[in-house]
């Protein structure tokens, strides 16, 4: 959790840093996950080498300006990014699940102080969603 004001982007290490993902058998839990599909907010350096570092494909566009700046450095630029524009239409679900959330007044404008208390009321709103489907 952090303050509205606060950028996505920065946030990517942290976010994966906590991912569990539960094995069909006996095992402990995943910690990382086979591919990460984002959008511009997620193109920086820094994230980009965070993802290769861990052996996590990645699926996320370069924004205008850095597709320039690379060109402008020539050889020195670097190779454009892998990008795989039918993977990446697949994101939609997580974006129309994110709006199905802000459905909910007090998750959209997050009326509560306490991060417990806000995290509470984004649980109690996806199984509202879930019963309904």
């Amino acid at each position: 959790m952090t303050p509205g004001h606060y950028g996505d982007g920065p946030q990517l290490e942290r976010v994966l840093e906590q991912v569990s993902v539960p094995r069909t058998g006996v095992g402990r839990p995943r910690s990382r996950p086979d591919h990460v599909l984002a959008d511009k907010a997620y193109t920086s350096r820094k994230n980009r080498r965070y993802l290769r570092r861990r052996g996590i494909g990645h699926t996320i566009p370069e924004r205008l300006d850095q597709q320039r700046h690379r060109h402008n450095r020539g050889a020195d630029g670097g190779r454009p990014t892998g990008f795989d524009s039918e993977r990446y239409k697949k994101r939609n679900a997580v974006e129309r699940a994110i709006n199905r959330l802000k459905g909910f007044r007090a998750v959209a404008t997050r009326y509560e102080k306490r991060a417990y208390v806000y995290l509470g009321t984004v649980t109690v709103a996806t199984l509202m969603i879930w019963l309904r489907t």
